[in-house]
């Protein structure tokens, strides 16, 4: 019984972690209709509500502090995403930044839209 009750809370908390650690994984729409999450790209880091580094393998992903890793396929996607043309069009400012430590939140506000 004792083994039991050890292996049921072994299989609980190894869900809770894999559940915990999703990764930002995220999809570029050829439409807006299709996003999640609309996104301009600023010219300055102090204009961004997300400093946004862009990961190389999937494994590195980060859990919504802005370490983004882009899926070839939509289905693979944790927040699908439009890239507008305008400010104002946006529900979230990003800066692409060019070191991984650079990347996280300056308007924790706007954490929300990413969750």
């Amino acid at each position: 019984m004792k083994f039991r009750l050890i292996v049921f809370t072994l299989v609980i908390f190894s869900c809770f972690i894999i559940s915990s650690v999703n990764a930002q994984k995220v999809f570029s729409v050829n439409y807006e209709s299709q996003a999640d999450v609309k996104v301009f790209v600023v010219n300055y880091e102090s204009q961004a509500d997300l400093c946004v580094y862009k990961l190389k393998y999937e494994s590195q992903a980060g859990d919504n502090n802005g370490k983004w890793y882009f899926v070839d396929y939509e289905s693979q996607a944790h927040k699908k995403i439009y890239f507008v043309n305008y400010e104002s069009q946006a529900d979230l400012k990003i800066y692409f930044v060019d070191y991984e430590s650079q990347a996280g939140w300056k308007n924790r506000a706007k954490y929300y839209v990413m969750e």
